[in-house]
Protein backbone atom coordinates (compact mmCIF):
# COMPACT_ATOMS: atom_id res chain seq x y z
CA UNK A 1 0.00 0.00 0.00
CA UNK A 2 1.32 3.26 -0.95
CA UNK A 3 0.37 6.60 0.90
CA UNK A 4 -1.11 8.84 -2.18
CA UNK A 5 -2.34 12.82 -2.20
CA UNK A 6 -4.52 14.07 -5.11
CA UNK A 7 -4.72 17.56 -4.32
CA UNK A 8 -7.44 19.19 -6.85
CA UNK A 9 -10.94 17.63 -6.45
CA UNK A 10 -12.12 19.09 -9.95
CA UNK A 11 -13.39 16.22 -12.09
CA UNK A 12 -9.93 14.84 -13.41
CA UNK A 13 -8.48 14.59 -9.84
CA UNK A 14 -11.37 13.58 -8.32
CA UNK A 15 -11.15 10.23 -10.76
CA UNK A 16 -7.67 9.68 -11.01
CA UNK A 17 -7.99 9.51 -6.89
CA UNK A 18 -10.86 7.03 -6.75
CA UNK A 19 -9.25 4.50 -9.69
CA UNK A 20 -6.21 4.42 -7.16
CA UNK A 21 -8.19 3.69 -3.87
CA UNK A 22 -9.84 1.00 -5.85
CA UNK A 23 -6.09 -0.35 -6.81
CA UNK A 24 -5.79 -0.33 -2.71
CA UNK A 25 -3.43 2.70 -1.75
CA UNK A 26 -4.36 5.01 1.14
CA UNK A 27 -5.78 8.14 -0.72
CA UNK A 28 -6.86 11.64 0.50
CA UNK A 29 -8.11 13.72 -2.33
CA UNK A 30 -7.52 17.85 -1.15
CA UNK A 31 -10.26 20.22 -2.10
CA UNK A 32 -9.81 23.59 -1.68
CA UNK A 33 -13.33 24.71 -0.64
CA UNK A 34 -13.86 23.14 3.17
CA UNK A 35 -17.89 22.61 2.54
CA UNK A 36 -17.48 20.91 -0.89
CA UNK A 37 -14.78 18.56 1.01
CA UNK A 38 -17.99 17.94 3.91
CA UNK A 39 -20.49 17.34 1.15
CA UNK A 40 -17.96 15.02 -0.84
CA UNK A 41 -17.13 12.80 2.21
CA UNK A 42 -21.25 12.59 3.52
CA UNK A 43 -22.40 11.72 0.20
CA UNK A 44 -19.53 9.39 -1.31
CA UNK A 45 -20.32 11.91 -4.60
CA UNK A 46 -18.43 14.85 -6.18
CA UNK A 47 -21.98 17.05 -7.02
CA UNK A 48 -20.38 19.53 -8.88
CA UNK A 49 -18.25 17.68 -11.33
CA UNK A 50 -19.10 14.21 -11.04
CA UNK A 51 -22.60 13.68 -9.60
CA UNK A 52 -23.15 10.15 -10.69
CA UNK A 53 -20.02 8.62 -9.88
CA UNK A 54 -19.77 6.59 -6.47
CA UNK A 55 -16.61 7.56 -4.83
CA UNK A 56 -14.48 4.44 -2.88
CA UNK A 57 -15.13 4.23 0.85
CA UNK A 58 -11.52 4.33 1.82
CA UNK A 59 -10.68 7.41 0.14
CA UNK A 60 -10.69 10.40 2.69
CA UNK A 61 -11.44 13.83 1.13
CA UNK A 62 -9.94 16.83 3.26
CA UNK A 63 -9.52 20.29 2.61
CA UNK A 64 -6.22 20.71 4.92
CA UNK A 65 -3.64 20.36 3.19
CA UNK A 66 -0.60 19.38 5.86
CA UNK A 67 -3.10 16.40 6.42
CA UNK A 68 -3.52 15.43 2.68
CA UNK A 69 0.52 15.60 2.21
CA UNK A 70 2.20 15.25 5.41
CA UNK A 71 2.85 11.47 5.23
CA UNK A 72 2.62 10.77 0.98
CA UNK A 73 4.68 8.94 -0.44
CA UNK A 74 3.68 10.64 -4.09
CA UNK A 75 1.77 13.44 -4.40
CA UNK A 76 -0.56 14.51 -7.60
CA UNK A 77 -1.10 17.94 -8.64
CA UNK A 78 -4.51 18.16 -10.64
CA UNK A 79 -5.02 22.16 -9.99
CA UNK A 80 -5.69 24.29 -13.01
CA UNK A 81 -1.95 26.03 -14.02
CA UNK A 82 -3.01 28.76 -12.68
CA UNK A 83 -3.03 27.81 -9.13
CA UNK A 84 -0.05 25.32 -9.12
CA UNK A 85 2.91 27.67 -8.21
CA UNK A 86 1.57 28.78 -5.17
CA UNK A 87 -0.13 25.42 -4.18
CA UNK A 88 3.16 24.47 -4.46
CA UNK A 89 5.06 26.48 -2.84
CA UNK A 90 2.33 25.88 0.34
CA UNK A 91 2.57 22.30 -0.11
CA UNK A 92 6.83 23.00 0.04
CA UNK A 93 7.52 22.81 4.01
CA UNK A 94 4.31 20.07 4.61
CA UNK A 95 6.08 17.64 2.37
CA UNK A 96 7.76 14.27 3.47
CA UNK A 97 11.46 14.21 2.03
CA UNK A 98 11.92 12.07 -1.13
CA UNK A 99 8.14 11.89 -2.12
CA UNK A 100 7.62 11.66 -5.92
CA UNK A 101 5.25 14.54 -7.68
CA UNK A 102 3.19 13.67 -10.47
CA UNK A 103 1.63 16.94 -12.41
CA UNK A 104 -1.77 16.66 -14.33
CA UNK A 105 -2.06 20.41 -15.01
CA UNK A 106 -2.40 21.49 -18.63
CA UNK A 107 -1.30 24.58 -19.89
CA UNK A 108 1.43 27.38 -19.64
CA UNK A 109 2.38 30.07 -17.10
CA UNK A 110 2.28 33.67 -18.01
CA UNK A 111 5.66 35.90 -17.44
CA UNK A 112 7.68 32.93 -17.57
CA UNK A 113 6.75 30.38 -20.10
CA UNK A 114 7.20 27.46 -17.77
CA UNK A 115 5.21 23.85 -17.90
CA UNK A 116 3.70 22.85 -14.57
CA UNK A 117 5.98 20.63 -14.23
CA UNK A 118 8.68 23.48 -14.17
CA UNK A 119 6.84 25.16 -12.21
CA UNK A 120 7.36 22.48 -9.37
CA UNK A 121 10.53 22.23 -9.93
CA UNK A 122 11.33 25.19 -9.05
CA UNK A 123 9.22 25.48 -5.57
CA UNK A 124 9.57 22.11 -4.54
CA UNK A 125 13.61 21.00 -5.75
CA UNK A 126 15.07 17.76 -5.18
CA UNK A 127 12.41 15.74 -5.38
CA UNK A 128 11.52 13.50 -8.18
CA UNK A 129 8.89 14.51 -10.87
CA UNK A 130 6.15 13.20 -13.51
CA UNK A 131 3.67 14.04 -15.89
CA UNK A 132 0.48 12.40 -16.64
CA UNK A 133 -1.19 13.48 -20.38
CA UNK A 134 -3.21 11.52 -22.61
CA UNK A 135 -6.46 11.39 -24.46
CA UNK A 136 -8.21 11.01 -20.42
CA UNK A 137 -11.56 12.60 -20.37
CA UNK A 138 -12.79 12.18 -16.98
CA UNK A 139 -16.38 11.11 -18.01
CA UNK A 140 -15.47 8.19 -19.61
CA UNK A 141 -12.71 6.69 -17.10
CA UNK A 142 -15.49 7.02 -14.39
CA UNK A 143 -17.52 4.89 -16.61
CA UNK A 144 -14.72 2.25 -17.23
CA UNK A 145 -14.45 3.02 -20.71
CA UNK A 146 -11.02 1.75 -22.33
CA UNK A 147 -8.59 4.40 -21.81
CA UNK A 148 -4.65 5.06 -21.91
CA UNK A 149 -2.20 7.64 -20.72
CA UNK A 150 0.84 8.58 -20.55
CA UNK A 151 3.56 8.65 -17.55
CA UNK A 152 6.44 10.51 -18.21
CA UNK A 153 9.80 11.96 -16.22
CA UNK A 154 13.54 10.88 -16.18
CA UNK A 155 13.21 8.74 -13.43
CA UNK A 156 12.23 5.49 -14.58
CA UNK A 157 11.39 4.04 -10.92
CA UNK A 158 8.64 7.08 -10.55
CA UNK A 159 7.41 6.08 -13.80
CA UNK A 160 7.10 3.00 -12.54
CA UNK A 161 5.20 3.41 -9.67
CA UNK A 162 2.95 5.96 -11.12
CA UNK A 163 2.22 3.03 -13.68
CA UNK A 164 1.46 0.80 -10.54
CA UNK A 165 -0.68 3.31 -8.32
CA UNK A 166 -3.30 3.99 -11.47
CA UNK A 167 -2.77 0.93 -14.06
CA UNK A 168 -6.39 -1.18 -14.38
CA UNK A 169 -8.02 -3.53 -15.83
CA UNK A 170 -9.75 -0.63 -18.42
CA UNK A 171 -6.84 1.78 -17.78
CA UNK A 172 -3.34 1.98 -19.29
CA UNK A 173 -0.64 3.53 -18.48
CA UNK A 174 2.62 3.78 -21.03
CA UNK A 175 5.78 5.42 -20.18
CA UNK A 176 8.20 7.85 -22.07
CA UNK A 177 10.96 9.71 -21.05
CA UNK A 178 10.59 12.95 -22.72
CA UNK A 179 8.72 14.62 -20.10
CA UNK A 180 9.10 18.32 -21.63
CA UNK A 181 7.34 16.90 -25.05
CA UNK A 182 4.45 15.14 -23.31
CA UNK A 183 3.46 18.21 -20.93
CA UNK A 184 4.24 20.55 -24.19
CA UNK A 185 1.91 18.57 -26.05
CA UNK A 186 -0.71 18.33 -23.72
CA UNK A 187 -0.74 22.16 -22.82
CA UNK A 188 -0.34 22.86 -27.21
CA UNK A 189 -3.73 20.89 -27.90
CA UNK A 190 -6.23 23.02 -26.20
CA UNK A 191 -5.73 25.56 -28.26
CA UNK A 192 -6.70 23.32 -31.34
CA UNK A 193 -9.72 21.27 -29.54
CA UNK A 194 -11.29 25.26 -29.36
CA UNK A 195 -10.93 25.35 -33.04
CA UNK A 196 -12.40 22.23 -33.40
CA UNK A 197 -15.38 23.45 -31.84
CA UNK A 198 -15.77 26.22 -33.76
CA UNK A 199 -15.53 23.92 -36.68
CA UNK A 200 -18.12 21.82 -35.47
CA UNK A 201 -20.48 24.66 -34.98
CA UNK A 202 -20.16 26.10 -38.30
CA UNK A 203 -21.21 22.29 -39.06
CA UNK A 204 -18.45 22.05 -41.71
CA UNK A 205 -17.90 17.99 -43.12
CA UNK A 206 -15.47 15.41 -42.37
CA UNK A 207 -13.17 16.71 -44.86
CA UNK A 208 -12.62 20.30 -43.16
CA UNK A 209 -12.17 18.16 -39.53
CA UNK A 210 -9.40 16.32 -40.85
CA UNK A 211 -7.73 19.60 -42.16
CA UNK A 212 -7.52 20.77 -39.39
CA UNK A 213 -6.43 18.03 -36.91
CA UNK A 214 -3.53 16.90 -39.21
CA UNK A 215 -2.24 20.48 -39.56
CA UNK A 216 -2.84 21.20 -35.84
CA UNK A 217 -0.74 18.28 -35.51
CA UNK A 218 1.61 19.86 -37.91
CA UNK A 219 1.69 23.21 -35.79
CA UNK A 220 2.11 21.43 -32.55
CA UNK A 221 5.30 19.80 -33.67
CA UNK A 222 6.38 22.80 -35.66
CA UNK A 223 6.37 24.46 -32.52
CA UNK A 224 7.98 21.89 -29.92
CA UNK A 225 10.82 21.62 -31.95
CA UNK A 226 11.89 25.12 -31.53
CA UNK A 227 11.81 24.40 -28.04
CA UNK A 228 13.90 21.21 -27.91
CA UNK A 229 10.99 18.80 -27.81
CA UNK A 230 10.75 15.56 -29.75
CA UNK A 231 8.52 15.65 -32.08
CA UNK A 232 7.88 12.00 -32.26
CA UNK A 233 6.32 11.95 -29.04
CA UNK A 234 4.25 13.79 -30.31
CA UNK A 235 2.95 10.77 -32.93
CA UNK A 236 1.79 9.22 -29.38
CA UNK A 237 -0.86 9.25 -26.89
CA UNK A 238 -0.21 12.66 -25.24
CA UNK A 239 0.03 14.22 -28.91
CA UNK A 240 -2.17 12.86 -31.62
CA UNK A 241 -4.19 10.86 -29.42
CA UNK A 242 -5.00 13.45 -26.68
CA UNK A 243 -5.34 15.87 -29.77
CA UNK A 244 -8.26 13.70 -31.22
CA UNK A 245 -10.48 13.53 -28.11
CA UNK A 246 -10.22 17.13 -27.18
CA UNK A 247 -11.07 17.69 -30.96
CA UNK A 248 -13.54 15.44 -31.08
CA UNK A 249 -15.67 15.35 -28.19
CA UNK A 250 -18.14 17.81 -26.68
CA UNK A 251 -16.66 16.12 -23.28
CA UNK A 252 -14.00 18.50 -23.78
CA UNK A 253 -14.13 22.54 -21.92
CA UNK A 254 -11.82 23.77 -24.38
CA UNK A 255 -13.92 22.46 -27.55
CA UNK A 256 -17.27 23.61 -25.78
CA UNK A 257 -15.62 27.06 -25.66
CA UNK A 258 -14.57 27.18 -29.14
CA UNK A 259 -18.46 25.28 -30.31
CA UNK A 260 -20.25 28.26 -27.89
CA UNK A 261 -18.22 31.20 -30.29
CA UNK A 262 -18.81 29.31 -33.34
CA UNK A 263 -22.47 30.14 -32.43
CA UNK A 264 -21.57 33.69 -32.51
CA UNK A 265 -21.11 34.11 -28.45
CA UNK A 266 -17.99 36.31 -27.19
CA UNK A 267 -15.20 34.74 -25.49
CA UNK A 268 -16.73 35.60 -22.32
CA UNK A 269 -20.30 34.46 -22.40
CA UNK A 270 -18.83 31.14 -24.47
CA UNK A 271 -16.66 30.93 -20.76
CA UNK A 272 -19.79 31.18 -18.90
CA UNK A 273 -21.51 29.28 -20.69
CA UNK A 274 -19.36 26.00 -20.31
CA UNK A 275 -18.53 26.90 -16.63
CA UNK A 276 -15.54 25.46 -16.20
CA UNK A 277 -11.62 26.59 -16.96
CA UNK A 278 -10.76 26.21 -20.31
CA UNK A 279 -6.71 26.28 -20.11
CA UNK A 280 -6.79 26.55 -24.27
CA UNK A 281 -7.75 30.15 -23.85
CA UNK A 282 -4.55 31.08 -21.81
CA UNK A 283 -2.65 28.98 -23.84
CA UNK A 284 -3.57 30.32 -27.14
CA UNK A 285 -2.35 33.92 -25.91
CA UNK A 286 1.01 32.82 -24.71
CA UNK A 287 1.96 30.18 -27.63
CA UNK A 288 1.11 33.18 -30.57
CA UNK A 289 3.15 35.32 -28.43
CA UNK A 290 5.99 32.90 -28.24
CA UNK A 291 5.47 31.98 -31.77
CA UNK A 292 5.95 35.24 -32.59
CA UNK A 293 9.23 35.70 -31.04
CA UNK A 294 10.47 32.56 -32.61
CA UNK A 295 9.34 33.21 -35.83
CA UNK A 296 7.59 30.15 -35.90
CA UNK A 297 4.40 29.68 -38.63
CA UNK A 298 1.55 28.82 -36.63
CA UNK A 299 -1.83 29.83 -38.89
CA UNK A 300 -4.50 28.06 -36.81
CA UNK A 301 -3.38 29.00 -33.44
CA UNK A 302 -3.02 32.80 -34.79
CA UNK A 303 -6.53 32.35 -36.67
CA UNK A 304 -8.09 31.67 -32.94
CA UNK A 305 -5.95 34.51 -31.14
CA UNK A 306 -7.52 37.04 -33.80
CA UNK A 307 -11.03 35.51 -33.04
CA UNK A 308 -10.48 35.40 -29.31
CA UNK A 309 -9.16 38.54 -28.50
CA UNK A 310 -9.91 40.78 -31.62
CA UNK A 311 -13.15 40.12 -32.70
CA UNK A 312 -11.80 38.87 -36.13
CA UNK A 313 -15.12 37.58 -37.73
CA UNK A 314 -14.16 33.51 -38.50
CA UNK A 315 -15.48 33.62 -42.04
CA UNK A 316 -12.53 36.58 -43.19
CA UNK A 317 -10.37 34.83 -41.47
CA UNK A 318 -10.52 31.19 -43.11
CA UNK A 319 -10.87 33.38 -46.24
CA UNK A 320 -7.59 34.47 -45.21
CA UNK A 321 -6.09 30.88 -44.51
CA UNK A 322 -7.50 29.29 -47.75
CA UNK A 323 -5.46 31.87 -49.72
CA UNK A 324 -1.78 31.42 -47.56
CA UNK A 325 1.22 29.55 -48.59
CA UNK A 326 0.73 26.30 -49.15
CA UNK A 327 3.70 24.28 -47.92
CA UNK A 328 5.24 20.94 -47.03
CA UNK A 329 2.74 17.99 -45.59
CA UNK A 330 4.98 16.42 -43.04
CA UNK A 331 8.00 18.11 -42.12
CA UNK A 332 9.57 16.21 -39.56
CA UNK A 333 10.53 12.30 -40.53
CA UNK A 334 12.67 9.71 -39.62
CA UNK A 335 16.01 8.88 -41.51
CA UNK A 336 15.33 6.16 -43.78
Amino acid sequence: MTTVAVLGGGSFGTAMANMIAANGHAVTLWMRDAEAAATTTASRRNSRYLPDYALEESLQISADLATAVNSAEVVFFAVPSKSLRQLASDVAPLLADRAGLVSMAKGVEADSFLLPSQIIEQELPNHNIAVISGPNLAAEICQRQITATVVASDSAPLCAQVQELIASDYFRVYANSDRFGVELAGALKNIYAIVAGVVAAMGMGQNSRAVMLTRSLAEMSRFAVQLGADPMTFLGLSGVGDLYVTCSSPLSRNYQVGFELGNGKGLDEAIAAVGQTAEGVNTTRLVVAKAAELGVYMPLANALAAILFEQRSIGSLLRDMMSAEQGHDVEFATPR
